[in-house]
């Protein structure tokens, strides 16, 4: 035993004796195991016919902060109360109940659009708007503008549910967390249930079950028993968006309501059976978002919190209920894995986004594509939803033969940082042959005896990101050998949202480019791989297995998918996020934070003035970042044991983000305050485009060195293959 925050914390608790527990713990254990998770409990109910429960490191009982499934479970259900009981109508315009929201583009948006987050609001305001107290903090939100004029996108917005909670407030004349408990909390049993009030005593029986997130400022104390999310501590713990905490099994009461068609267990009727349909039936919205809920295309209902808690109503009434804090202790755990595993287990995987790999497995192989003989180019990302390895799916199938094997760089399991040298792999006894290694590209010799290269890793949507030539040129030798080439494809994981950035000069292209393509692709690699088909003039038979479900504009986290490093210091999706545009500064004598905890959230370097470039680019307006001063010494790499000054990106909207102009100005901050400590001999290494780096050495201004790729971003835009929906599709 060990004690965490006051909780007694058991190593393994098994919490039922239905049939099937054994596979849930291992479920559990084995997502929990290497994603930092401290634990986690869940529920999953088949339809009142039987229930498994298991719950690795934490109690039964334990409370969790529910993060954004207040949404659903609090805000949603007491909007549609209000509905149902004729107090509120979805066309209403959220103006009619709150004037003074009226302004700026937002007179017209209705309670079904904020609803369904078409409403065209932004996913956050600045934390600076929320530390003057709540009065202000709604002023902040009654100035605020539009992102996208309402019902023409899908933005998911914290802004518009903490807009309903005010609705519901201002209607039923009670605050939210009072009327929650009155309609739905108690209604259905939900004993544990409850938003916590920052100006009110906490039950210390209750609060002692509470599971930890993370401090809220760096050398603080976990909270416990306080809300995470800084927007609703910061509106009194009491807010539309995040603040509930709850139990597992007070979650499977209020989703076998819904199941039942808003009848509780004890027999109450909680909402009436057309309102629960209202909530769960799909929209002229051509995406996957009910009213507050999202509606996966195998008829799943499900929603997620940011601290790692999920659930999901699914075929044959299924309730899923997965709680986890991922935030404690420091803010790094990570849950798509265990989701993966969970819904798999359970029968409801989500939303029906699979890679090709996943696509394989369950549909099995084309007809047209039986009896080869594959020679699959993969690494450690070459798996499916619930982790099983594309070399696993391969090897064990009966229709077609796995006969031999292709790593890139980093090697087959993805953690090397050098040469990578041919193997032979334990599970297959078959040859791994290393391509990036003496040779980059397969030998003749090693493809003796195949009829077509497999192609399974996953990008990061940068063209320096090296997997994408390995692929190219293995699309060059399979033309040359007369092979079949097939991708089996994969998420763009920073979404095909959009291209940005110079392209490649011809002349420049090397291993770290390998085609004429922008430093932002916004391209999945089957889609570049029909790209390259068609510039390089190939001879190729290409087949793409293309991803069932994703939809340009969604991330990986999104999808939802696991994410697992592609590289070593490629570590999370904010990384792959900002690499655009940090990582095009690493050849340079900059500290890209390799070496540290968080590579590309930060840069620096001895000689560096962190708070004289911070101020720099905090005055160029960049959207969606935050950036402070920070100072960090690095344990490897560049600058290793010396103390660097430098600049931290906190990345606050991940869609009004623009890297590349993030990386540039920053490159043209740097040659303004550090021009003749900064070494640019090598910048353009991996930018490869003359003129942009010949205008950023001299202090030409970003908008006038951008304008000088407008062209040749129009004409690769049109040359482009797109594969999949455009954005504003989900």
């Amino acid at each position: 035993m060990r004690a965490l925050a006051g909780i007694l914390i058991t190593t393994t608790a098994l919490l039922a004796q239905a049939p099937g527990r054994d596979d849930l713990e291992r479920t559990l254990a084995k997502g929990c195991e290497g994603a930092s998770l401290p634990g986690a409990v869940c529920v999953i109910d088949r339809g009142g016919v039987s229930t498994q429960r298991a719950a690795i490191t934490h109690a039964a009982d334990a409370v969790f902060d529910c993060a954004s499934l207040t949404k659903v479970v609090a805000t949603t259900t007491c909007v549609m109360k209000l509905v149902e009981e004729g107090r509120l109508a979805l066309d209403d315009k959220a103006a009619d109940h709150l004037p003074g929201f009226g302004a700026n583009g937002k007179e017209s948006i209705t309670i079904e659009q904020l609803l369904r987050h078409r409403s065209g609001l932004l996913p956050d305001n600045a934390l600076a708007d929320y530390l003057q107290g709540p009065r202000e903090a709604r002023r902040k939100i009654y100035a605020l503008g539009l992102r996208a004029p309402p019902d023409t996108r899908t933005i998911y917005t914290d802004v518009g549910f903490i807009t309903l909670g005010w609705i519901v407030e201002r209607i039923t004349g009670k605050s939210l967390d009072v009327y929650a408990k009155e309609v739905v909390f108690d209604p259905c049993g939900m004993k544990d249930t409850r938003f916590v009030r920052a100006d009110a005593p906490v039950d210390p029986s209750w609060a002692s079950r509470c599971i930890p997130t993370e401090a809220a400022a760096k050398g603080g104390s976990p909270l416990q028993g306080v809300v995470h999310d800084p927007r609703a501590r910061a509106l009194g713990g009491i807010a539309g968006h995040a603040g509930m905490f709850s139990t597992a099994e007070d979650l499977r009461r209020f989703g076998r309501m819904l199941a039942a068609g808003g009848i509780s267990e004890d027999g109450r009727r909680v909402l009436a059976s057309e309102t629960v349909a209202r909530m769960i039936r799909r929209s002229r919205d051509p995406g996957y978002r009910g009213l507050g809920w999202r509606l996966g295309s195998a008829g799943v209902t499900w929603h997620t919190g940011f601290t790692g808690t999920a659930m999901w109503i699914g075929p044959e009434d299924t309730v899923t209920v997965l709680l986890t804090s991922r935030l404690y202790p420091d803010g790094k755990g990570t849950v798509g894995g265990l989701r993966n595993l969970v819904t798999t287990l359970a029968g409801c995987a989500p939303d029906g986004v699979l890679p090709g790999v996943d696509v394989i497995a369950m549909r099995g192989w084309p007809r047209d594509l039986r009896g080869l003989k594959i020679g699959l180019i993969t690494n450690h990302t070459g798996r499916t939803r619930a982790g099983r390895s594309t070399i696993d799916v391969l090897n064990g199938s009966e229709r077609v033969t796995l006969a031999a094997l292709f790593s890139p760089e980093h090697g087959i399991r993805g953690a090397l940082d050098s040469k990578v040298d041919d193997a032979v792999d334990k599970e297959t006894g078959l040859k791994v042959h290393s391509l990036y290694g003496s040779t980059r590209r397969p030998s003749a010799a090693s493809l003796a005896g195949v009829d077509a290269l497999v192609f399974d890793i996953q990008d990061i949507g940068t063209r320096f990101y090296t997997y994408v030539s390995t692929m190219v040129n293995a699309m060059e030798e399979a033309a040359r050998h007369d092979l079949l080439f097939i991708v089996l494809d994969r998420p763009n994981p920073i979404s095909g949202r959009g291209a940005a950035g110079p392209i490649a000069d011809e002349d420049a292209l090397d291993f770290v480019g390998r085609l004429r393509i922008p430093i932002r692709h916004g391209l999945t690699v089957g889609e570049l791989a029909h790209l390259a088909r068609a510039d390089l003039g190939l001879s190729l038979r290409l087949r793409v297995i293309r991803c069932e479900g994703w939809v340009r504009d969604r991330h990986l986290d999104e999808c939802p998918l696991p994410w697992v490093n592609p590289s070593p210091n490629m570590r999370s999706l904010d990384e792959a996020l900002l690499y655009p545009g940090v990582g095009i500064l690493e050849t340079t004598n900059l500290s890209v934070g390799r070496g540290t905890a968080t590579p590309f959230e930060h840069v620096g370097a001895p000689w560096m003035n962190g708070e004289a470039v911070a101020r720099a680019l905090r005055a160029a307006g960049i959207p969606g970042v935050d950036i402070t001063a920070t100072a960090f010494t690095p344990t490897a790499s560049k600058f290793k044991g010396q103390p660097c000054s430098g600049v931290r990106f906190t990345i606050t909207d991940r869609i009004a983000l623009p890297p590349v102009r993030l990386g540039l100005t920053l490159a043209s901050i740097l040659v303004h305050h550090h021009g003749d400590a900064w070494d640019t001999g090598r910048l353009n290494r991996l930018l490869k485009n003359q003129r942009t780096r010949d205008g950023l050495l001299a202090r030409r201004s970003y908008a006038t060195v951008e304008s000088a790729w407008q062209a040749d971003l129009a004409a690769f835009r049109a040359r482009r293959i797109w594969l999949y929906p455009t954005e504003g599709t989900r």
